[in-house]
């Protein structure tokens, strides 16, 4: 089909690059001769008629901002038949052809299902959690670990000068890739994340031991989807459990949203712009019900559906029925792919234990 207007939304949780990725899409499609249109508060605004047309002056200098100028939006109502009425409406008062949407998994289900009601769409992963399986890096991910590196190195002069010990929970849902690559690269002598088993115990000695040969600050990163036997942030009762057993004065930090804002890195802004024009280009090359991953350095896609089974059976969240869709081929390509995570995701783990 010929393409004359496109939209372009964000969903989600907001991420660093972003921006990036929206003055990416609005300037390729412009440069081809295709309108393009801003669709604010994601799908909810894709409900709501909240649009507007977007030149190339209009993403003038956006690039280095974090956040979303489009902003986003929780919207309940897109998944009932009730909400993609309104959306299908949207898209043919407007004369939209096609959608680029920029989110995590939940936008990708959203994307599929306007590719399925006619509406072409390209889903483009921009997540702090880097959570998507299907594709090696998520945009927002390296700004979102370069902030906790500042934020734990101000942390670290503080416990050097009191000889504490500060235990940071860190954001990234239930996947443990920001607490795990950051905490190696903070040097922290415990890290806690959903994947592994953690042993407490000999984090205790750890920090014990180090503390006689003269250590005077320490460094526990814990992943925010650790829970306790109660349900409660794993991090909060570990920082008093330190103190009272190893006699380190220890202090509970959660960084929280910090690390979704601010200017997103050289990392995020090039990947981002890589990623949204080639959104654009497969969209007017009449491909639909895709996202746009970067595996082995390269960009490469898969179709939704594909991407969202694979997360679900890395995360072993597969439910009866989930794979029959699938050729054996694909279920072996999936299978693959995930155990390529686990292996990566394990070698790092003991890499970073190695280290402390």
């Amino acid at each position: 089909m010929e393409f004359k207007k496109i939209g372009v939304l964000t969903s989600g949780g907001d991420a660093p690059g972003m921006n990036a990725v929206i003055r990416a899409v609005t300037r390729v499609a412009n440069a081809a001769g295709v309108e393009t249109y801003g669709i604010f508060e994601g799908y909810q605004g894709l409900m709501d008629g909240n649009l507007v047309r977007l030149t190339g002056s209009d993403v003038s200098n956006i690039i280095s901002k974090g956040g979303t100028m489009l902003y986003t939006a929780r919207a309940n109502e897109f998944k009932e038949p009730s909400g993609m009425e309104k959306a299908l409406k949207t898209c043919k008062e407007h004369g939209i052809d096609g959608i680029i949407a920029i989110g995590g998994d939940g936008t990708f289900r959203g994307a599929t299902d306007l590719s399925a009601h006619g509406i072409p769409t390209i889903g483009l992963t921009g997540t702090i959690d880097n959570d998507i399986t299907a594709t090696d890096y998520t945009v927002g991910f390296d700004t979102a670990m370069n902030t906790v590196l500042e934020c734990v190195d101000r942390l670290r002069d503080t416990c050097e000068s009191h000889a504490r010990c500060s235990v940071v929970e860190v954001m990234g849902r239930d996947a443990g890739y920001i607490a795990l690559q950051a905490g190696i690269s903070v040097g922290a002598i415990g890290i806690v994340i959903k994947e592994f088993p953690f042993d407490e115990d000999a984090m205790m000695k750890r920090i014990i031991k180090s503390k006689k040969e003269g250590r005077r600050s320490f460094v526990v990163i814990v992943s925010e989807g650790v829970k306790d036997e109660e349900g409660k942030p794993f991090g909060e009762g570990l920082s008093k459990r330190i103190e009272e057993i190893t006699n380190v004065e220890t202090r509970f930090v959660r960084l929280a949203h910090i690390i979704r804002g601010g200017a997103p890195t050289l990392r995020d802004r090039l990947a981002a712009s890589m990623m949204g024009s080639a959104a654009v280009k497969l969209l007017l090359e009449g491909k639909s019900n895709l996202v746009v991953c970067e595996r082995n350095a390269e960009i490469v896609t898969y179709e939704i559906n594909f991407a969202l089974t694979l997360d679900k059976m890395y995360k072993n969240k597969l439910k009866q029925g989930d794979l029959d869709r699938f050729a054996s081929s694909e279920i072996h390509e999936m299978e693959i792919l995930a155990e390529v995570r686990r292996k990566e995701m394990l070698d790092m783990y003991n890499s970073a234990m190695s280290l402390m």
